[in-house]
């Protein structure tokens, strides 16, 4: 081979290596986030087998897991206390805050994180006061490339009238906006796109979903709803670089759904 072919052809290929390293994702920048709502732990076969709604969880490989309807020590949920008993069949650090004392327990919200704590705390939600309390659970971690984040797994109110819905949004909003970290919210929001509650949290917020692809993520048997997200704040320093709807008919009557976020530098 000519000489001077093999220089160019050397030349090319290392600066194409190059060009590709330095266009590859820092994983350690990269969280996978999962909303779940579990159905108070009770299948759609009507047991509470808890490894077939660990399964999801584990299948996902999420970083970061919000659950909703979640008991604690419920008579109906058989004593158990749902996500320590997650979080040992996911080997994920569970924590739960409390939304209302219900049937000899407590319901309210589930973090599970592949991550440690560095700070939590429980936000009780404004209702109307014959309504469901609601809460919003949020952790604050660092990342392995030692980012500090947060993040809030939430429940908005299930009524079809909005008033208790547009009334937690204002305070998810008022509360978090004082964040000093980039932060990620997920739940069910049982509000669609372009209703009074998400767009009263998207003035804020910026959702993971394509408005003009919505994935439905209700019921798990056969969606047509998208009621549940992820959002996140600033908007400059998050990238969707994927999202998805897990749809398992047993586990829960909703899907889950779970995106994939890339923290972007400063």
């Amino acid at each position: 081979m000519n000489k001077f072919i093999f220089i160019f052809i050397t030349c090319a290929f290392l600066y194409g290596q190059n060009c590709w390293s330095q266009t590859q994702i820092d994983s350690s920048k990269i969280v996978k986030i999962l909303s779940f709502n579990i159905l108070h732990g009770k299948t759609m076969k009507g047991d509470f087998d808890l490894d077939v709604i660990a399964k999801v969880i584990n299948d996902a490989n999420a970083d970061f897991v919000a659950l909703q309807e979640v008991d604690f020590k419920t008579n109906r949920a058989k004593k158990y206390d749902l996500v320590t008993e997650l979080g040992w069949r996911t080997k994920l650090a569970p924590i739960y805050a409390r939304a209302m004392h219900y049937d000899g327990g407590e319901y309210g919200e589930g973090v599970l994180s592949k991550h440690t704590f560095l700070q939590t705390r429980n936000i009780a939600l404004p209702h109307l006061p014959d309504d469901e309390p609601r809460a919003a659970l949020e952790i604050t971690t660092v990342l392995p490339s030692k980012d500090t984040v947060s993040f809030i797994g939430t429940h908005l109110d299930h009524l079809k009238l909005d008033t208790n819905k547009v009334m937690q949004a204002k305070a998810i909003n008022e509360v978090f906006s004082k964040n000093k970290y980039p932060t990620i919210l997920a739940g069910d929001l049982n509000a669609e796109p372009n209703s009074n509650t998400m767009n009263i949290l998207e003035s804020f917020w910026t959702a993971s979903y394509d408005i003009n692809r919505v994935q439905p993520t209700y019921s798990s048997e056969n969606p047509t709803q998208k009621i549940d997200y992820v959002l996140f704040y600033p908007k400059h320093r998050w990238k969707v670089l994927k999202k998805e709807t897990i749809c398992d008919e047993i586990a829960s009557d909703h899907c889950a759904y779970l995106v994939t976020l890339q923290l972007l530098d400063e």
